[in-house]
């Protein structure tokens, strides 16, 4: 266990930052527990940091001693709207380096006008599940190639860039796909751990436009709306002005954002 002060406001008791475990840190004021500290690795393989602190003194001390503990580059993800946050993150010398976009995107076909869209000729939806592991892998890999060639994978929501190993499928239960005779040519991923949430919708660059993507919202969405859901939740990276609109032609209304900051 690791422990040192730090001068906090004058006049006041020195904060004191013991490392309790590893990768997770505690900050002391009169032996008062006033901020708590950790870091995880994320499937990438980058090094998330968080801190829950009751003032600034205490985060301030538990963001530089983390700093000096841990090896660079650090992230971090903050509300945008939680400006204290970001503020004590701004002071670490964190800088911003994406923004997403936050949508509640309604389930009602009624309402998303995706209830007649059906999955163009010789193409079938393959439900959550189902999909065949082997072909799930193989489309992954090439729609990640394709991402990589353009706008770069690291350009996609902060769940699906790559792990260490390079692959992306944590969970093949969570897809569903769009399939050819031999072949998938797209995939939808929806998680519910506590809310619904579309985590990545994805279509090959040469099967682009012929409505997949559409067919593969209108069976996750019409599929969630059947289990009872109003709402699925998604994140958009602003610079991807398509899916932006995708979401918005849906009825999709903008709920917040949220930044990933790095040191």
């Amino acid at each position: 266990m690791d422990t040192k002060p730090f001068p906090s406001v004058p006049g006041e008791n020195a904060v004191i930052i013991t490392r309790v475990a590893d990768r997770q840190w505690h900050a002391l004021d009169d032996d008062l527990v006033v901020g708590r500290g950790h870091a995880e690795h994320r499937p990438d393989g980058r090094l998330f940091v968080s801190i829950d602190a009751w003032h600034d003194a205490a985060f301030d001390r538990l963001a530089e001693a983390m700093s000096a503990a841990l090896p660079a580059p650090l992230y971090t993800v903050v509300d945008e709207a939680d400006v204290e946050l970001t503020a004590g993150w701004r002071r670490a010398g964190f800088t911003v380096r994406r923004r997403e976009w936050e949508y509640a995107v309604p389930t009602d076909p009624r309402v998303t006008g995706l209830q007649a869209v059906l999955p163009p000729s010789g193409v079938t939806i393959v439900p959550a599940g189902q999909a065949d592991e082997r072909l799930l892998r193989a489309l992954d890999r090439s729609i990640r190639d394709e991402v990589e060639a353009t706008v770069g994978w690291r350009s996609m929501p902060a769940e699906v860039v790559p792990r260490s190993e390079g692959d992306t499928i944590v969970d093949p239960s969570a897809y569903a796909v769009a399939a050819a005779p031999d072949r998938y040519l797209g995939l939808i991923r929806v998680a519910r751990v506590k809310r619904p949430r579309i985590g990545l919708v994805a279509v090959l660059a040469g099967e682009q436009r012929r409505g997949i993507a559409r067919a593969l919202l209108a069976h996750a969405l019409g599929t969630l709306h059947r289990s009872g859901s109003a709402a699925a939740w998604t994140e958009v990276h602003e610079s991807n002005r398509a899916a932006s609109a995708l979401f918005r032609g849906l009825g999709a209304r903008p709920t917040g954002s949220n930044l990933e900051l790095v040191r």
